[in-house]
């Protein structure tokens, strides 16, 4: 993680139609920052109401290792256990590359980044 750059999830509950549930991620999904990944990603899908559609937008993080990977599989699997799916919005190609050679990018569906709602 860049020095002074901080990794941050803003999870927004919606009604699900029209609009997902989305949580905004920024920084490196990696080892050195696993636990404050964990939490957010599963306390987003726990909040997420059953059978949303998850979004979790990646515009804003760059790096993503299998310790990152481990737990958007993770996150994934407690959102299908709840009836939803998790959408990736806007990865990196480094992000895109990881999912393509681990076997996993059929498992996420991909999207834009999201537009965050005022107020």
């Amino acid at each position: 993680m860049t020095p002074g750059k901080k990794q941050t999830a803003h999870p927004e509950t919606e009604s699900r139609v029209p609009h997902p549930f989305v949580v905004w991620l920024s920084g490196d999904l990696d080892l050195d920052h696993s636990a404050e990944l964990r939490s957010l990603l599963l306390d987003a899908v726990a909040r997420a109401p059953r059978g949303a559609d998850i979004v979790v937008d990646l515009q804003n993080s760059s790096f993503c290792d299998s310790a990152g990977l481990n737990l958007l599989l993770t996150a994934r699997e407690s959102a299908l256990a709840s009836g939803s799916r998790i959408t990736l919005a806007a990865p990196s190609h480094q992000m895109v590359r990881l999912l393509e050679i681990t076997g996993s990018v059929g498992l996420f569906g991909f999207g834009p980044a999201e537009q965050r709602q005022p107020g």
